[in-house]
């Protein structure tokens, strides 16, 4: 992908990059009244005119109810854990060897239109082709469209009504909701036994978590993510994920961030600054993985590295609940077995 640090940066582009792991702000969640969305209800059929009221507070509005999406492919993937379909995707899809990225799910990358595979990436011509109905993306923060280019944003807007649903300013299991609240609108039955079934499984495995964290108070955990000049330590409230885990009891290390308020970047000689038990890295194809590290000494020294004690960090989690489960077992397991090395 291009190297998004040789310029002065949006938060957006750093954290697309890998290094401004869970960029966010402080909690503010939306009201009620601000953020339910409008629909036919789960599974019914609805003709007539379609509406949404997105986490900006707008409302996309059609004719009828959606067919021809275009996503962001996490929020992809999200609406095919309910039975809604996409013709085309923008943000990280495929891997270099052409396998599906990680924040691809369980879509299947052959039969959906790809317009932009890295940041800054957006076909408008290809997108402007499928004639879209609806534009769906993330939000980190406030009214900005997660990979959809600032240069070409007008245009593509005045193709189709967008929605924006919050990735930070918010916790896991809301940001599933509103997911949810969109599949619904869609058309996706979410009463359906495989959505329910999913939605226990997640219950069990957020007590799961919350037991393992109590159980082991002494437990830290450190959020990283690795570039090659800098390793960057992430604040857990600043994302919806690590924001959960709080919540749920797990100690974080609380890193000296910048003025920006999100992490703080180490020097690879200065990356024991923090003592931590268990360290999760950032996993998205964007960041260097835990095996492109071995060349770097002190990484190899790290406790927590030489304990074995480190976790994939699901960094932008899709927000479903099958697709968010495991990232609660991975946690709870790693917690409850953990040695304390720090």
């Amino acid at each position: 992908m291009p190297n998004l640090r040789t310029s002065p940066l949006s938060r957006r582009g750093l954290l697309a990059a890998g290094g401004a792991v869970g960029l966010g702000v402080a909690l503010t969640a939306c009201g009620d009244s601000d953020t339910k969305g409008s629909g036919p209800g789960p599974g019914a059929e609805k003709s007539g005119p379609w509406s949404f009221k997105d986490d900006r507070g707008r409302s996309a509005e059609a004719k009828s109810t959606p067919k021809n999406i275009v996503a962001f492919v996490g929020v992809a993937a999200a609406l095919h854990d309910y039975g809604i379909e996409v013709k085309g995707v923008f943000g990280p899809t495929k891997t270099s060897d052409g396998k599906a990225d990680v924040q691809a799910g369980d879509l299947d990358i052959s039969k959906v239109e790809v317009l932009g595979n890295v940041w800054g990436e957006f076909n408008v011509e290809k997108y402007a082709g499928l004639a879209p109905e609806l534009l769906v993306t993330a939000m980190w923060e406030k009214d900005a469209l997660w990979y959809v280019p600032d240069e070409s944003k007008d245009k593509i807007l005045e193709l189709a009504p967008s929605v924006a649903l919050w990735a930070a300013q918010t916790t896991v299991p809301k940001a599933i909701q509103r997911h949810e609240d969109l599949a619904a609108s869609l058309g996706a039955d979410v009463k359906a036994k495989k959505v329910t079934d999913a939605k226990a499984a997640f219950e069990k495995a957020a007590a799961r978590l919350r037991a393992a964290a109590k159980s082991r108070p002494n437990i830290k955990v450190l959020v990283g993510s690795a570039g090659q000049d800098l390793f960057y330590v992430s604040l857990a409230k600043t994302s919806a994920d690590t924001l959960y885990f709080q919540e749920l009891g797990v100690k974080f290390v609380e890193p000296k961030v910048n003025k920006a308020g999100f992490f703080e970047e180490l020097s690879w000689e200065n990356v024991d600054k923090y003592d931590a038990d268990i360290i999760m890295m950032d996993n998205r194809s964007s960041a260097l993985q835990p095996d492109a590290l071995t060349s770097k000494p002190t990484w190899a020294r790290l406790p927590a590295v030489k304990a074995g004690q480190v976790v994939p960090r699901t960094t932008e989690p899709i927000y479903s609940y099958d697709k968010c489960t495991p990232i609660l077992d991975v946690l709870a397991e790693a917690i409850e077995k953990a040695k304390k090395v720090a």
